[in-house]
């Protein structure tokens, strides 16, 4: 039988292409890529025009013993639940209870833990129709990011807030990242009203899209809450009126004195600086990386914060 040389043979070849590619591959990692901004230099050399101040009006101050936790709220997205969760923070419902579920890797609750005596509600609504979405032509200045997205046809930010949308069925919708808040319902899609709330702690639970009522996001304070012991009983729930962490008080920031106030704004999602923010998640540089993704997921993009002194 006449021996087969490996010259000419297909898998010698794919073997030695095999190989090649990974010496290349091999060399390339060794090699840092070209040297580009980070989201620290972005923020840093962007201009004043690119922040906005917080609204005072649509800003919360939830205060516990270990600090406080800021809130922006977006009534553009839940006008009625905003609404009403304002008039529970002004008639103090929220003081004096607590944060009374931190579930790992999902979300970080608080409201009245008392379901079979719950502390009364004065003037403000105890259960609202639900505001999973709004039209399309309500959400102004989103700017969409290039990606495509497994839970939506389009996604980006509106105004500060991570979002997505549906052109043809013409809805746009708040989206479970990192922070963001939604209220607490029952089975039934208008049983929630914002006595209970909740912040995502962890990786996005975007599959609750459009199943709960979105109302904003924390933009200071998360470690508060991402910090807390987890709870032991189902879903995360505190099973001991010990463990709960007390609420001292929720304020909404116009009803502060200015000098108590805390001054942070964030970087406008519309802005150029922004645009800059996203493209140094998609192509991290520096000695580190040796892979750049191009690419990255709406929920990883960050939103840049600042305080002023």
């Amino acid at each position: 039988m006449q021996a087969v040389t490996t010259k000419h043979h297909p898998l010698a070849l794919t073997a030695a292409a095999a190989a090649l590619l990974c010496a290349a591959m091999a060399q390339a990692a060794d090699k840092p890529l070209p040297a580009r901004p980070t989201v620290s230099d972005v923020v840093k050399a962007s201009p004043a025009a690119d922040w906005r101040a917080l609204d005072p009006d649509n800003t919360l101050y939830m205060q516990t013993a270990a600090g406080r936790v800021v809130i922006e709220l977006a009534p553009v997205f839940a006008p009625n639940h905003v609404a009403n969760i304002k008039a529970l923070v002004r008639e103090h419902y929220f003081d004096g209870l607590a944060i009374i579920r931190s579930q790992d890797n999902y979300v970080v609750q608080w409201g009245d833990a008392d379901e079979a005596n719950p502390k009364p509600v004065k003037n403000a609504k105890t259960a609202l129709a639900a505001e999973f979405t709004i039209p399309l032509k309500s959400d102004k200045g989103f700017t969409r990011l290039i990606e495509t997205d497994v839970y939506a046809p389009q996604v980006g930010h509106s105004n500060g807030f991570p979002t997505a949308r549906d052109p043809k069925a013409g809805l746009a919708w708040m989206a479970h990242c990192y922070g963001v808040i939604g209220v607490g319902r029952d089975n039934d899609a208008d049983s929630g009203s914002g006595t209970s709330l909740y912040a995502v702690n962890g990786h996005a639970p975007r599959h609750l899209d459009r199943n709960i009522t979105m109302v904003g996001r924390v933009v200071s304070g998360m470690p508060l809450l991402t910090t807390l012991p987890r709870g032991t009983g189902a879903m995360g729930f505190y099973e001991k009126p010990e463990q709960a962490v007390p609420i001292v008080s929720v304020k909404v920031a116009a009803d502060v004195p200015e000098g108590e106030r805390s001054k942070f704004e964030v970087m406008r999602t519309d802005s150029a600086s922004f645009q800059q923010v996203v493209n140094a998640q998609r192509n991290r540089g520096g000695p580190w990386t040796k892979y750049a993704a191009g690419h990255v997921e709406l929920c990883n993009v960050p939103i840049p914060v600042r305080e002023q002194k």
